[in-house]
Order: C-alpha cells, then structure tokens, then sequence
C-alpha cells in the first residue's frame, strides 16, 4: 500500500510538472502600437496582465512588447482616456486605439491625507504636471507653478539660488504669515523649496477653499500645496540622466552715466543746486563759453586762478583723484565690472522600477549657479530615496528620503554701487589693490570689490527630510497608515572681516561663528476606508491622528580686537578681547484629530465633510485648541437625463463652505519673555560695576488664539466639444477674523505692543482656467492653456476703537483704513512740476520752479493727513497667463508661455531728481527740469520736497512678459534603440524673454530691480 501511494504521488508532481510546463509554453511574446483617436502615437501607456503588477509601458512611438500567457487578460490604461482589456488568446500583434473618457474624471488625484477621484473632488483645486514643462527646464518648484494654476501668485528672486513667495487668494492677514502650507508627500513639510529637485516631482496641487484644505485645519488659512515625488513604474528598472547647462545675462537695466555724459549731467547739477545765487555759466566748460562770456569773466566769477579746466572741474566739486583720470583720459565702466553673464549647470540621474514586491525610485542631483552679480553663486547637492515593499499581502512599509546640502558662502560684490560711483575714480591703488574710495571723497560710494576682498565667508546649511510609513490592509475595506516624519537640519554661518580692512582694522579685526540645528517631527496614524454599495454608493472616510514636536538650538559668537593678528579669522575666535557669546533655543508641540468623509451616489452626486480639531503651544493658555470644519457638495449635471445638449461632454457644479486657521506667528508671542541685561551698580565707595538683571521684555496674552479665515466657494468644471475645450471657473468670499496683529501699547505700560486677536479683513475673487486642442492632426497638435484670476480684499474692521462720533477709528501709521484695501496707497498726491512762472505760489510751500506740486487738499498752506489721498493698488488687479504648446512631426515640440499682471503702481522716486549726494556721485540717466528744457514730469536734479516730506511718485507697473520659449526633440527610435537607449531628448529654452510695460521704463516691473534672462540647452537619456 505505502508503495502505491508514493508512486501515485510521484505520478501527481509529474503531472503538474507538466502542467506548469505546458502553461510556460503557452506565454507568447506580444508587440503592438498604441494610437489615439487621431491615430497618433501614445507614449506611457501602462500595459498590465490583469490581476498583476507585472507589465510594460509604451515608448514615445506608442510601442510595446510584453510576455504573456494565452490565458491572460492585457490592460491597456492611459491618463484622460478609456482603460481597455484584451484578451491574448492566439494573438501575437495587437494595436489598438484608445478613445478619451468625457475628460479626465477618473484620474486619481492627490488631496490631503488620501487620493480621491478627480469626478469625484467637490473643493477648489488645481493640478500641475511637471512633466509638460520639461523643455523650460524649471529651476525650482517656484518655476513650475509660475503662470500655470489660476489663484497662485508666484514672486520671482533675482538671486542664484531662485525661488520665490508663494500666496493664494490674496493677502488674509496683516501681521501673521500669508504663505501656503507645504506637503511633501502626504507629511507637512518645512524645510526650504529649493531642497527639493524639480526633477523628482510628479506632480503638484494646489488646495485654494475650505474644503479642500480644512484636513490640515489651524496651517491652512493660507491655501496648501501639495507636492508628490516620483516612484517606479512597471517593467524593467529604469536609468535616467539629464542635463543641462546655460547662461544667465542681464534682461534689462537703466543707463547710468557714461564719462561725458556725466561732466554735462553734473554741470546742470550744480546750476539746480544754485539756481538764483550763482549765473549759469560759472559752471560750463571754460572751453565752450557763450561769445558773450569771456575767459577772464568766467574766472573772475570766484576769484580763482590757474588752469581753467582744473577749475573748472573743481567747481564741479571733482575730486582730485576724478580731475586727474579726467585729464588722463582714464575712466571706469562700474555696471560693466560688477554685472557678469553667470555660468548654470544642473545634472540629474535617478533609477526607478517596480516588481509585484517592490517599488523604487533614487535620484542623486547636482546644481551650480552663478548669478548675474559677480560673487552671488549658489551650490546644492540633493538626492531623493523612496522605497516602497509589500511584506505580504496585508503589510507593506516604506521610506521616503531627501538629503540635501546648499553652500552659498561666496560673497558677493555691492552692485548697487554702481550707480553711484563717478566714471571718473580710480579702480586700483598703484600697489594693484582695490581702492576703497574710488574717487577719494567718504561720500562719493566705495569700491563695490572692496568689503569682499577682505571677507571669509562660510555659508551652509545640512538637512534631511524623511517619511517612514507602514501600512495595514484590513478586512472590510479599512486601511491603516502610520507615518513617522523626522526632519533635521545643520546650519553654520562663519564670518570674518580682515582687520586690513580700512574701517574694520580698527577693530582689530572681527570674528563670528553661528551654528543652528533644528529637529522636528511629526507622527501621523491614519484609517482610512473605501467601499462602494449597490455598484452606486461610494464612500471614502478618512481619520486622522496627529502629534509634532519642534526644537532649535542657536549660538552665536562674535569677537574681535585679535591679538597679535586676526590671520585665523573664524577659527581662532577665542583669540580677540571682546567676545560676545549668546544663544537662543526655541521648542513647540502640537496636535491635531481630524475625520472626512466624501460620499459620492452614482458619480453623479457627490459630498465632503470634515472636522478638525488643532492644538498648539504657541497660543494662550486660555485657547490651547480650536476646531475647524468644512462642507461641500457636488453635482455632475451633465449625467441628468433632462440636460441634453450635444457639444456638452461634462459639467459639474461645486459649493464649498469651511473654516481654516493660520498659526504662522512666533512661537512664544503668547507668553511674557524673559531677557536678560546689564546695568551699572554704584558701591559706597563709588565704584562703579556692571550688574546682571533680568527683566520681562513682552506682555503675554493668555487668550490669544488662532486667526480664522471662514470661505464659500462656487465653482464649475466643463468639457465641451469632445474635450476640445475644458475648463474650470472659481468664485469665493473669504472673512479672516481674529486677525493676529501686534496691538500698540501706551508708554507707560513699558511695553511697545502686545499680540493680540483683533479686526476682519474680506476677500473675494473669480478665477478661470481654459484648455484647449485648437488643432490635431498626425503631425500637427497645438494645445493652449489660459488662466485668469483676480482678486478684492477690504479691511472691515480693526482695533474696534472709536471716535467721538462712534465710528471705528482706522490706522494711518501702518496705511490701514476700515473699507479700504490691505494695499491701497494713501499718500499725498502730485499735480505736475511747479514751473518758472509759478515761483512766487511754490514759495508758499517751501519749494522752487522744477519741483514736484503736492496738492494742498484742504488749501490750508500746510500739508498735513488731511492732505494724503487714496490713489491706486500695490498688486496687481488682476492677472492672467497663456501657455501655447505645439507637436510637430511626432518628435518636435515647440512651447511659449506668457504672463500679465496689470492694474497695479509702484513708488518712482527717481522721478524726484533727488538722491542723496548729488553733487559727489553719479546717477542713472533719467530726464529732468530745466529752465531751458521744462517738462511736467520730471523734477529738476536735487529737488526738494518742502512742507510735504516724505511722499511718494507713483506709476503703473502693469506689464505682459514672454516668460519661456522653448523647444525639445525626441530622437526616432529606430536610430537610438542600437545604442540600447531607450529615449533620447534634447531641448533648449529662453526663460524672461522679454516684457512690455506701457508707463514703467526702469527696473524691471516685476521687482523694481534686475531679473535675469536664462539660456539652457539640456539632454534626457533613458536606459
């Protein structure tokens, strides 16, 4: 008997054996191409054996090749566009062509604390692909938002590290931060933008209502960004490299004066400074005096003798170092010496992939820019680790990692200084060193090499941010997630000034050392459940629990008077006299419980909830926690039976109503601060000696709270003419109450002010955003994105102070006015130039013919508040962006992009004719009043401002600017696919082209100062 049964057990292994034989013979290998419905190719379609995670992509022609066994199911699926399963029977070529679903509905977007079906999203959010963008070769995250999500306003840094501020919706507050919450990868995220490697993101979203925002409760007043970093994607491990490398160069600038154009320009200097006292001509080239002016006249004028030229040059207040340059003809370009065309390289390789087990993606990234001032370099080394395994089948962990140092130690020159310093001074002393004083007057600028010379400089900041997760699959359609988000930083700032510096020596020299380091955390356990009834009830609940903990550790020392020799600078810093050594340490904690629920009934009707409920250390001990709430629905109004109407593919409507908090404030602005100082003591003897003491420096406020910003939004999003054209509309009112804001004290309190909860500032706005295919055919595709956006805030309310007629007093000091806008200008206004025939009435005012006429409101002869008038708006009124993208040929793409702010003024004091100093430096070049050439919009050269002190010129600042010209072009396959390559790109681009700004001609109108114009040219490499 046993031998019959292991025989037959022998017999059943040989039997599946061969079973599993048979079966590996019947995978067979499948290629195909993949079209859309124009019958062009798709690249990055995923193709999956149904049931697996095993599959392939197809390539930028829309081709694939896949092994798989005939019994097996293929699923074709592609963003925007009808998933589609095959199956493989007998077949060994299959080509299909996808159609596109309504519009994008079922792409699964990134809210917080969870994904959602786009269909399905009833807040106001906007979503951008890097991925589009790659031919701009965006420099940071700021570079890909820029222009391309409607209710996002972008600034823009001149520097070479880049970057710049991000707002949404307008200005809420008056004192606490206005900048959105950042979220990396479903943790809140604060370290810098620009440790992040644009080249590992994507995708990003941008969270604008209540509703969409209101899980992140108390820090998201403000809106929230969300920022997802790549991982791998099915098939065989993936190598990529880019790079590239350009040039940054001056966009634009203003003249200044060249060496003739300033001995002329400072001639009608002084003729200005001495109208009426002097005649005119004391100050013209003796070599070019009128024939009714002699030699011996114009001499005599001051008594002074020798050669006319010289006294000439003397009169015009020219140092001896100048008059001898002028005589020897040697003069110096100083924009020329302190503006560079700065060298930018950027280089990244990642390595990706995705088995049934494990998911990965690495990428380590390099970047080195040079600014357009000599000196301002920025250097960052990043890289990114994001891990992903499946334990089994109901456990899997994972990492998320970023590591990135940034150096900007170099130091740059004072470019500023160039409009100052005459053509006239000298570069060098005669031993070849710089000269600190260019043309040898204290006054006249210094030399904008100098302070750099003697400067040793080390600037560097460590950090690492990571996201360690694990996640649980449970029965009955709940899954739990537990994320642990340490964070560390390392930040020492080491200075030295040369004690061979001309003032610095003086001291002997001067040491610092500054050493930071910050550790945060935060610990976020989720349960989340998805499950859908009867085919048509979908429910997704989301539960949050949450606690972060923050610590820092500053300390500074300085000393100086370094004994015998300060040759060590920093690191000898015990060796000066007077040392200084202080510290500052910093500690919070918050948490936070928070539950959603989206509920969506046939795809058709939809609805959010949630509740949020935040604690923080930083506010009083009276209001340690708040709640905060939101509710929205949505109504997918096209899938009515009653609504039929062709050209309409999709329509939905969106209301939301929330509140959200902002906690952007100090982190002990509650409590009453101790510091410490030191006074001196008189002994009997009358002797006297410094005393330690320790005072109270802040009144605390125990019922200081969160600033609230309650909002309603309306929204629609559309797709018509099948998906020809998309778009989304956005209306809302915001009210931020219990404004944090530092209330003035009285004096004898012995404090300044005292943070405090008061006042209502309104926001409203309308926002749209349009996509377009205008064309498409086989070898033509032109695609066209707009975004419009403007935005209205009032001050409704302030300290809730009263005058005697119990109207709620405003506040002048600050430009703060009840019914008025946070950025509305309240100044004097100006009428024009006063002019030679109006010398008498300019008197009154304390003024002269070539000055600004400030208009006397009340006609009192004094200008006072009464006087001051609200004219326009600091930002702009509205804005808008356009993006064009064209395909040509498969392989050729070609893209400009544009944007607008317009509506806005600027302070253009330059107008003035008034910088300090006139009669010892230079200038840019800029028209101005004279007797013999008036004008009625520019002052005379050193004008002055009378009884009406410190006003303002104004000017419009609206402007439309050619942002980013670019091109890319793939490489055939068939010509790459040898070198075992499976894409192979390159591309250039032009980034701030170029602007038109109607009534601005100085500066750049975006920033009132210079912004470079970028050329790159790049490469990708796919292995």
């Amino acid at each position: 008997m046993r031998y019959k049964f292991y025989k037959n057990l022998w017999f059943i292994v040989f039997l599946l054996c061969m079973s599993v034989t048979v079966a590996f013979a019947q995978e067979v290998q499948i290629t195909g191409t993949v079209l859309d419905e124009t019958d062009m190719p798709l690249p990055g379609v995923t193709i999956l054996l149904k049931g697996t995670t095993t599959g392939t992509t197809t390539d930028l022609d829309g081709k694939y090749s896949i092994s798989a066994p005939k019994s097996s199911t293929l699923v074709f699926s592609f963003i925007g566009y009808d998933p589609i399963e095959i199956e493989v029977g007998n077949q060994s070529i299959i080509d299909l062509i996808m159609n596109p679903n309504a519009s994008d509905l079922e792409e699964v977007v990134v809210i917080g604390y969870g994904t959602a079906k786009k269909r399905d999203i009833t807040g106001a959010v906007s979503s951008v692909n890097p991925s589009k963008l790659e031919n701009e070769n965006p420099n940071s995250v700021q570079d890909i938002l820029r222009g391309n999500a409607a209710g996002l306003n972008v600034g823009i840094s001149t520097s070479a590290k880049g970057g710049g501020s991000l707002q949404v919706r307008g200005q809420t507050s008056l004192n606490a931060g206005n900048s959105p919450l950042l979220v990396l990868d479903g943790a809140i995220y604060y370290g810098e933008l620009a440790d992040i490697n644009p080249n590992d993101i994507e995708n990003l979203e941008v969270l604008k209502d209540a509703s969409a925002a209101a899980v992140f409760g108390a820090k998201a007043a403000n809106g929230v960004i969300l920022i997802t970093t790549k991982k791998g994607t099915v098939g065989k491990s993936t190598i990529k490299f880019n790079a590239n490398a350009g040039l940054a160069t001056m966009a634009t600038y203003p003249d200044v004066y060249g060496p003739d154009e300033f001995i002329g320009w400072r001639e009608d200097v002084f003729k200005s400074i001495n109208a009426g006292g002097y005649d005119p001509y004391e100050f013209s080239d003796p070599r070019k005096l009128p024939s009714d002016i002699s030699l011996e006249d114009w001499m005599a004028y001051d008594g002074s003798s020798g050669d006319p030229v010289t006294v000439w040059l003397q009169r015009l207040n020219m140092q001896p170092e100048e008059i001898k340059n002028y005589l020897a003809g040697n003069s110096v370009d100083w924009r020329d010496k302190v503006f560079q065309t700065g060298f930018r390289q950027d280089y990244t390789v990642s390595l990706s992939g995705r088995t049934d087990n494990i998911n990965y993606y690495w990428s380590v990234g390099y970047l080195n820019n040079e600014g357009i001032i000599i000196g301002d370099e920025y250097e960052t080394i990043r890289t990114r680790v994001n891990l992903e395994g499946k334990v089994n089948k109901w456990l899997t962990v994972g990492m998320n990692v970023q590591f990135a140092t940034q150096d900007e130690s170099t130091v740059p020159v004072s470019s500023g200084l160039y409009r100052t310093l005459s053509p006239w001074g000298s570069e060098f002393n005669e031993d070849g060193t710089y000269k600190w004083r260019p043309n040898d007057e204290a006054s006249g600028g210094t030399h904008p090499f100098y302070d750099r010379t003697y400067i040793d400089r080390t600037d560097r900041d460590v950090n690492i941010n990571s996201t360690l997760f694990a996640a649980i699959k449970l029965p009955f359609g709940f899954n739990f997630r537990t994320n642990f988000t340490p964070r560390f930083e390392y930040y020492e700032y080491f200075n030295h000034q040369s004690a061979e510096h001309a003032v610095w020596g003086s001291s002997g020299g001067i040491a610092s050392r500054r050493q930071r380091k910050e550790y945060y955390w935060q610990i976020d356990n989720i349960l989340t459940w998805q499950k859908t009834f009867a085919e048509k009830h979908d429910f997704n609940a989301t539960f949050l629990v949450n606690a972060e903990k923050f610590q820092s550790w500053d300390n500074t020392m300085t000393n100086n008077g370094f004994e015998p020799h300060d040759r060590l600078g920093y690191h000898n810093i015990g060796g000066g006299i007077n040392p200084i050594i202080s510290s500052n340490d910093e500690y919070s904690t918050g948490d936070a419980l928070m539950g959603r629920l989206i509920y969506s009934y046939d795809g058709k009707y939809s609805t959010t909830v949630s509740l949020r409920r935040d604690g923080y250390s930083a506010f009083g001990q009276s209001n340690p926690r708040a709640l905060f709430y939101s509710a929205a629905v949505g109504w997918v109004f096209s899938d009515e039976n009653f609504i039929n109407i062709d050209w309409l593919d999709f329509g939905k409507m969106r209301f939301s109503w929330g509140s959200n908090g902002n906690r952007d404030i100090g982190r002990y602005v509650a409590l009453s601060d101790l510091n410490t100082g030191k006074y001196f003591y008189e002994r009997p003897s009358g002797e006297l000696y410094l005393v330690n003491q320790l005072y109270v420096n802040r009144m605390q406020n125990s019922n200081l709270q969160w600033e609230r910003t309650e909002s309603f939004n309306l929204g629609i999003d559309f797709s018509i003419l099948k998906t020809r054209l998309t778009g989304t509309i956005e209306m809302y009112k915001m009210a931020t109450t219990d404004l944090l804001v530092q209330r003035s004290l009285p004096d004898f309190l012995g404090f300044n002010y005292v943070w405090d909860n008061l006042g209502q500032v309104d926001n409203k706005g309308f926002e749209l955003t349009l996509n377009s295919t205008n064309f498409e055919t086989q070898n033509l595709t032109w695609r066209t994105t707009a975004n419009f956006q403007l935005n209205r805030n009032e001050i409704i309310s302030l300290y809730g102070d009263l005058d005697e007629n119990g109207v709620e007093l405003d506040d002048p000091s600050n430009g703060w006015f009840i019914g008025h806008s946070i950025d509305q200008i309240w100044n004097y206004k100006t009428d024009g130039i006063w002019q030679s025939d109006e010398a008498e009435a300019a008197a009154e005012y304390g003024v002269k013919p070539g000055d600004f006429k400030v208009v006397d409101v009340d006609g009192d002869g004094k200008f006072t508040n009464a006087d001051r008038q609200f004219q326009g708006y600091t930002e702009p009124r509205f804005r808008w962006s356009l993006r064009n993208e064209f395909t040509l040929f498969k392989n050729l793409d070609v893209s400009f992009m544009m944007y607008s702010y317009w509506g806005h003024e600027g302070s253009f004091n330059q107008m003035k004719n008034r910088d300090g100093f006139l009669d010892r430096t230079s200038s840019y070049v800029t028209p101005y009043w004279t007797e013999e050439n008036p004008n009625n919009e520019w002052a005379r050269l050193n004008s002055s401002e009378g009884s009406a002190g410190g006003y303002s010129i104004y000017r419009k600042k609206s402007f439309i600017r050619l942002e980013n010209i670019s091109m890319g072009y793939n490489f055939p396959k068939q010509i790459i696919e040898k070198a075992k390559i499976s894409n192979l790109r390159v591309y250039g681009s032009i980034r701030n082209v170029g602007f038109f700004a109607p009534e601005w001609d100085f500066w750049d109108p975006e920033n009132s100062g210079p912004i470079p114009r970028y050329f790159t040219l790049g490469i990708d490499v796919t292995l």
